[in-house]
């Protein structure tokens, strides 16, 4: 369950407060019984990253971002016999 953060307009009373998203939204404050209190906005507990939800966003990215490198040639020109053929 979410939880809302309260504020009353008449008293300045705080509270965080649990409840279901279908719930309606609460308005007497639970201090004074006044009928100003409200949710207030307040910044989102996580952060999404990465270009999408897929299985390689999390895990280093994935294979088609991270280019392969080609084995080093034995003699540094790639004409040897102990080169693999191309």
């Amino acid at each position: 369950m979410p939880i809302y953060a309260y504020k009353c307009a008449a008293c300045g009373h705080q509270e965080d407060e649990m409840q279901k998203v279908s719930d309606a939204p609460l308005t007497a404050c639970p201090k004074c019984g006044q009928a100003t209190y409200s949710k207030m906005l307040t910044a989102a507990g996580f952060q999404l990253k990465g270009s999408g939800w897929y299985a390689t966003d999390f895990k280093g990215g994935s294979s088609a971002t991270k280019k392969e490198e080609a084995p080093a040639h034995a003699c540094g020109a790639g004409g040897c016999g102990a080169c693999p053929a191309s």
